[in-house]
């Protein structure tokens, strides 16, 4: 299998979580760089969604296949427990209903892989402390132009999918593309989270 030394930090570690032959949808897949990856190398059955144009022609352009269309009204084209994993990287902060595209993912897919960055950073908190809204390397853009509109901590998306009947079945938190063990809500700035529905 060939090195993913090429891919984004967050998407080295979900391309690890997925097995090999595995029925992929990307939500916000962007230029397609993980799903390229997958069925290169993994031989996945993949299918990304974006809405902004030049990220379709990008995936078309790998050989992908895509959808245009937007996530925040739900995912009505896919069918109930189409996917073994649905992916939602690094978008879940710019999207006005969270709990729909979460209650969606389950629904299409057995397993939702989601990465986003980890506002209980330390750097963050500093940077609040002295009056100042958080920017840094996972939230680069200032308080006028960002495209964010929810922040959180890893503790935080924890809460809510304990109160939306789902589970946390791994959690990875990383700083600088390396994995963070001690006191992670504080020292890692960005988190991986793998959840599935809990158990009727």
């Amino acid at each position: 299998m060939a090195q993913h030394n090429t891919l984004r930090p967050d998407l080295k570690h979900i391309a690890d979580q997925i097995k090999p032959g595995s029925r992929v949808l990307d939500l916000g897949c962007a230029d397609g760089e993980l799903l390229a990856w997958l069925q290169a190398n993994k031989a996945v059955r993949g299918i990304g969604v974006d809405v902004d144009v030049m990220s379709i022609v990008a995936c078309v352009e790998k050989g992908l296949n895509v959808i245009q269309a937007d996530m925040e009204s739900g995912l009505q084209s896919f069918e109930d427990g189409s996917f073994d994993y649905v992916v939602l990287s690094l978008t879940i902060q710019a999207m006005h209903n969270i709990e729909l595209i979460l209650q969606e993912m389950l629904r299409v897919g057995k397993v939702g892989l989601v990465t986003f960055p980890n506002f209980g950073f330390w750097e963050n908190r500093w940077q609040i402390l002295i009056g100042r809204m958080p920017v840094s390397e996972t939230i680069p853009y200032e308080w006028y132009n960002t495209p964010n509109i929810h922040f959180c901590t890893v503790k935080d998306f924890d809460k809510l999918l304990t109160k939306m009947g789902m589970k946390v079945d791994k959690q990875v938190v990383l700083h600088q593309g390396e994995t963070v063990d001690f006191l992670p809500n504080l020292f890692g700035s960005l988190a991986l989270v793998q959840f599935s529905a809990c158990a009727k």
